[in-house]
């Protein structure tokens, strides 16, 4: 099985100055950390408490958009701003943070990053109009940008191979605990108080998560810091876009999060409007769906060892289109069935694609990291505005269009993988007998 399921080529570039040192075999790397292994578990927690706030802070007005439209006197669209400018930031300067990681540690910018994220999220409650709300989300989306790809290249440097997709489907999975815990709290606390106050919850929220990753994360035992080169990174990211195997799982992973960012941005202002009618506190219970997310990413290695990672990517695909089919229907238990096939989908989606970079990119990992993020950020971006305009022009039929236009998307881009790496084996093949018949001669 090639490193990654959407295509045949391996990953060949430039590296940037010094890069970490990351051995290719488990036994070349004894002091890597796996389960069972001193380390391991306060990693994992760490790492899981770190996508807990990032997911709850990044997302955190999300549900309460109806609330900040009706505070405002915005539209779907207009409020959808608050979440599309944290992401949109920080998918544009994900790249540059994880430059400075190479630099001064993948450990030291994680902590750098929570920490001016969790700060900026005490000041979001008390900005005065949607201009300035969205100004401060982006500041916020900026800081956060210094962690995911951090994250991923830190896993993929102090873990072992073989638990590689494990501990990414962790680290994913505190993801999907943040966002339905933000989601929930939130939803509730705005009822009773405010769309104000549901925020200050999730300000505090990320203060407990950021204390907790201070305390918990291990120091890296396999970095090796470098210079800042701004040509040698323009060449590392250079060579990774230039390899097509990394171009598809970009695209796969925009493609996943345009789905999820379009369906629950729009969900909200579905649910308080007829025939549902539903009140803030249940439609922000019912980000309870995220814990079927915390599950499929967390079994996404399972899924890859038992499907290989082509066979993972079709069902977590068609798992999500059916979700968005089947939530169409008028009936409140349809909808909640269909958002539970999305977010399986998604997640599970996601940790494939996310942990196929890090195995693939075998220099500048980082940076490969930072190229997947920042198209994954763009795709909510994207999905979270079409999808609002998409609403308020065809209804919830229009967002479900958007969704299933990017799912086809995926499966364009997988069955395209699949047949390069045939064509690759077909290539390499009569090469290799060819070679094998002429020493042959020889011998004889």
């Amino acid at each position: 099985m090639p490193p990654a399921s959407t295509g045949a080529s391996t990953l060949t570039v430039a590296a940037s100055p010094q890069p970490s040192p990351v051995a290719t075999t488990d036994s070349a790397a004894p002091d890597r950390l796996e389960p069972g292994r001193p380390g391991y578990r306060r990693m994992s927690f760490a790492l899981f408490a770190a996508g807990v706030a990032t997911f709850a802070l990044l997302y955190s007005t999300q549900a309460l958009l109806p609330a900040v439209s009706a505070s405002f006197g915005a539209t779907a669209g207009q409020a959808s701003w608050t979440v599309s400018a944290a992401t949109g930031a920080l998918a544009l300067c994900v790249l540059p943070m994880s430059a400075l990681s190479e630099r001064f540690g993948r450990r030291q910018m994680m902590t750098a990053s929570l920490t001016v994220a969790v700060l900026v999220g005490l000041l979001v409650p008390f900005a005065p109009s949607l201009g300035w709300l969205i100004a401060l989300r982006a500041v916020q989306g900026a800081a956060l940008a210094g962690l995911p790809a951090s994250a991923m290249a830190y896993l993929a440097e102090e873990v072992r191979p073989k638990a590689l997709v494990a501990a990414i489907g962790l680290f994913v999975a505190g993801n999907s605990i943040g966002g339905m815990s933000g989601r929930i709290l939130t939803g509730w606390i705005a009822q009773l108080w405010g769309w104000r106050a549901a925020l200050g919850a999730v300000g505090l929220l990320a203060v407990v998560c950021a204390v907790v990753f201070h305390f918990m994360i291990p120091r890296a035992r396999n970095f090796t810091p470098g210079t800042l080169n701004p040509k040698a990174l323009a060449k590392t990211v250079g060579g990774h876009l230039a390899d097509p195997l990394l171009r598809r799982l970009y695209a796969i992973g925009a493609l996943f999060m345009t789905v999820f960012g379009a369906v629950y941005t729009v969900i909200g202002y579905r649910l308080v409007e007829a025939p549902f009618n539903l009140p803030q506190g249940v439609v922000g219970s019912i980000f309870l769906v995220y814990l079927v997310g915390t599950v499929s990413s967390a079994a996404a290695g399972k899924l890859v060892a038992r499907l290989g990672r082509r066979g993972a990517l079709y069902l977590a695909v068609s798992t999500t289109a059916a979700g968005l089919l089947l939530s169409l229907a008028d009936q409140l238990y349809a909808v909640l069935l269909g958002l539970v096939l999305i977010t399986a989908g998604f997640f599970a989606g996601h940790a494939v694609a996310s942990s196929s970079v890090s195995r693939t990119a075998t220099k500048g990992r980082a940076q490969a990291s930072a190229l997947y993020q920042s198209a994954y950020y763009l795709g909510s971006s994207a999905g979270g505005t079409l999808g609002a305009v998409a609403f308020h022009a065809g209804g919830w039929a229009g967002t479900v269009s958007l969704g299933l236009l990017a799912v086809l998307g995926v499966v364009s881009i997988t069955l395209y993988g699949s047949r390069a790496a045939r064509a690759e084996r077909h290539r390499t093949v009569p090469v290799a007998s060819v070679r094998h018949r002429g020493m042959a001669s020889v011998q004889n």
